[in-house]
């Protein structure tokens, strides 16, 4: 290890006025800093040895000048006119020895470095200039090289995840990861579609997100801006302005975050880059995607909280506040001509003022979110849902699930409109007056279709009822039709006879036929409950 690095120089953070006065070769001139204490974190570019009275003219900014004093002016004119040209031309600190000419720094010195916030620092004892810049320039050179290198990793990165198609997703994971800082993806009316926090979560970063982004006025190129200092960069798609990409400063302890360096600046203009790219690449609107991973969040219960939950909906413009949600599945059934289905029922959705988050939930299948003020009514949004999705595909189901009334329960209502669906067989007739399915209309029949795949329900359809289909099938009778026609009536035999066009005497010969097949007792209503329920399963799993 080289004795010379200043402590905590690390490889990502520029070398500073305090970094180099920390290195041994300077630190054995006892430094003390006389004026601009609170600039030492100004960079230092290079090393200037100068014993001329206008050092500025070879001077490009950023640099530490080193002097013995001997070409300080005499008259306070001069002196300032000195410290004026360092300090116009941005020079990083003065140093002066105070061994030949001055014991002491002179008054109209200290004057006009402080007037003009150029950090002045003496040097009680002689120090070899030429050896300082040695060490300091080898240590920039050297940090120079190792950024040249993290830059060229930056831009390779980029390239990789251009060039295997990487969506938006994997875009800002990539930026977030390699900064080290939260970075949001928003569009132009500033709703943030994609956020990658870094040290947050994800309730601190998007919380009030659509004020704090305007309040972060729009720019045209890679800049700093707004009140909490967000490094943005704009984000095209076919040459016109789309969103942009936002990078946040983060947090260090109580101390101010650190400032964006020139890799943060390389990784965001990539990312915006890499973006336009993954714009033209993915044909799925953005507004889109962003709609479905909340939505995917929400269903199977992603967020780490719910505060987490209602920042990231309030962030894609839904109202959080809203005392009542309605969890909507839309199945599509057969072939439909749409584009982006989930974006013609947004829209017609936005029609009717109505608030909501739509989005594909699993192939064909979608999910909307309404988001309901308290007076108004559910139903007849989700029959103007249903005739958009009818237009869509003839054989469309709409299910719905019951109305909850916090962000954090949708997931139980988004649960009952999929066990709706379930229960749901093709060609089900809808209730009158209804375009829709709802949990109410899970009778018998619903519940055995939708829990066909059992096989306890399987098994027992066949325990109940296989030996009388065995005794149809080999001396064919028709018992089981009996059955259905007896237990139809609620046992009435008399209705069952002339469902059955046969005479009373058959009927009772028929019964106890199927009673002593079954080893049942017809005139229980339980077992008739039971051969009912295995009767209803038989015709499910037949239908099947």
């Amino acid at each position: 290890m080289n004795d010379n690095n200043p402590a905590g120089q690390g490889p990502t953070r520029p070398l500073t006025v305090a970094d180099v006065l920390a290195l041994p070769v300077l630190a054995a001139g006892r430094p003390q800093v006389v004026t601009g204490t609170r600039h030492l974190d100004r960079p230092v570019r290079w090393v200037h040895i100068t014993e001329l009275t206008d050092p500025a003219s070879f001077l490009k900014g950023g640099e530490l000048v080193l002097t013995t004093g001997m070409p300080l002016p005499q008259d306070a004119a001069g002196v300032r006119r000195y410290v004026d040209e360092l300090a116009d031309v941005g020079a990083a600190a003065l140093v002066i020895e105070l061994v030949r000419r001055y014991h002491r720094p002179p008054d109209a010195l200290v004057d006009a470095c402080r007037l003009r916030g150029l950090p002045l620092v003496t040097l009680a004892k002689d120090v070899n200039f030429l050896e300082v810049t040695q060490v300091v320039h080898a240590l920039l050179l050297g940090n120079q090289t190792e950024a040249m290198r993290r830059t060229q990793r930056i831009h390779e990165a980029f390239t990789a995840l251009t060039l295997r198609g990487a969506g938006p997703e994997d875009v800002v994971r990539a930026a977030a990861e390699m900064s080290g800082r939260t970075v949001v993806l928003e569009n132009l009316v500033h709703q943030a579609l994609i956020c990658e926090p870094s040290g947050s979560a994800v309730e601190e970063v998007l919380t009030d997100w659509e004020q704090r982004s305007r309040a972060t006025g729009p720019g045209d190129h890679t800049a700093v801006c707004g009140p909490e200092r967000w490094l943005t960069a704009p984000v095209e798609y076919q040459g016109e302005r789309w969103g942009r990409v936002a990078m946040l400063p983060g947090r260090t302890g109580d101390g101010p975050p650190p400032a964006f360096g020139p890799e943060d600046i390389t990784v965001l203009e990539r990312t915006a880059m890499a973006l336009t790219v993954a714009r033209l690449i993915h044909p799925t609107t953005w507004e889109r995607v962003a709609h479905r991973n909340a939505l995917r969040d929400l269903v199977e219960q992603r967020h780490r909280s719910p505060e987490d939950a209602r920042a990231r909906c309030a962030a894609l413009g839904l109202p959080v506040d809203r005392e009542r949600f309605v969890a909507v599945l839309v199945i599509l059934r057969a072939e439909h001509g749409a584009a982006e289905p989930e974006t013609r029922l947004f829209q017609e959705l936005r029609t009717a003022g109505v608030p909501a988050l739509v989005g594909e939930l699993a192939p064909d299948r979608l999910g909307v979110l309404l988001a309901l003020r308290p007076s108004q009514p559910w139903r007849p949004v989700v029959e103007r849902l249903c005739s958009t999705a009818l237009a869509l595909a003839a054989k469309t189901v709409v299910t719905v699930g019951r109305e909850v009334t916090e962000l954090s329960d949708t997931a139980r209502s988004f649960r009952e409109a999929a066990r709706v669906a379930e229960a749901t067989p093709p060609g089900q007739p809808l209730p009158p007056g209804r375009s829709f399915h709802e949990l109410s209309d899970i009778g018998l029949r619903r519940l055995l279709y939708a829990l066909r795949e059992d096989t306890r329900i399987q098994e027992y359809a066949e325990r109940q009822l296989g030996r009388l289909i065995d005794h149809d099938t080999q001396h064919g009778t028709d018992l089981l039709t009996t059955l259905r026609h007896y237990l139809d009536a609620a046992g009435n035999k008399t209705t069952a006879a002339r469902r059955g066009g046969l005479s009373r005497e058959t009927m009772y010969q028929r019964l106890r036929t199927i009673e002593r097949l079954l080893d049942r007792d017809l005139e229980s209503g339980e077992q008739r409950t039971e051969l009912h329920t295995a009767l209803t399963a038989l015709d499910v799993l037949r239908a099947h």
